[in-house]
């Protein structure tokens, strides 16, 4: 018999919306917000729920509903706390998470240092599981580079960093240029608008301090 099928693991980024209490209509609100301020970023992303901080179980049918309309994909739930919870989400045709799926097989797990040579053109991804990230050239606008560690960019970073993917959030991203349409560690971004003018073509280091993202100049 012919085998045409090879099921294997897999390592995908997926964005988890925590909902801190149950007023679903204001974290919709709040999440309408976000979509509007970088667009790009949230078109047709997976997205899990964190719904461990309700008190009630959600209308699944209904939120689904609602996370289509931003034109966003929620595949999963985590953090249900009983069975009743857990049927109604599935009934919703929706998997049930739990935070070892989302975390990428631990953040203890360390790979070496994935390095890149070539330049990261527009409409290209550079992921580094379990790793840093080094790049050894340009990242135009367009392209995404990933790490579940820190990046470092020895050019122009054009496109979009996202460090600390799996939730490091010590991660740091450092470029020699700074000209990115997107910054992120841990879920935390920055858009290019919002980051200060004063940093633009500069060699900086990013990090993450109380919950928001921090630039400084370095030297070379």
């Amino acid at each position: 018999m012919k085998n045409n099928l090879a099921l294997k693991g897999g390592s995908f980024t997926l964005s988890v919306l925590h909902l801190l209490d149950d007023d679903l209509d204001h974290a919709i609100d709040m999440l309408k917000i976000k979509i509007h301020q970088a667009p790009a970023f949230f078109d047709n992303a997976p997205v899990v729920i964190d719904i461990s901080r309700l008190k009630i179980t959600p209308d699944f049918i209904k939120l689904k509903a609602i996370i289509d309309t931003m034109e966003m994909r929620l595949v999963g739930i985590c953090g249900c706390k009983n069975n009743s919870t857990r049927e109604a989400a599935k009934a919703a045709g929706l998997a049930l998470m739990n935070p070892g799926q989302m975390q990428n097989e631990g953040p203890n797990i360390h790979t070496p240092t994935k390095v890149i040579t070539r330049p990261i053109r527009s409409g290209q991804q550079v992921y580094a599981k379990n790793s840093d990230l080094v790049i050894l050239n340009h990242v135009s606008a367009g392209a995404e580079i990933i790490a579940d560690g820190s990046i470092h960019v020895y050019g122009i970073l054009r496109g979009r960093a996202i460090a600390g993917a799996n939730g490091q959030t010590d991660a740091r991203i450092y470029c020699q240029n700074l000209q990115s349409e997107l910054l992120s560690i841990s879920g935390t971004y920055l858009l290019s608008e919002t980051i200060p003018e004063e940093y633009a073509n500069r060699p900086v280091k990013i990090s993450l301090k109380h919950n928001s993202l921090n630039i400084e100049y370095i030297s070379l």
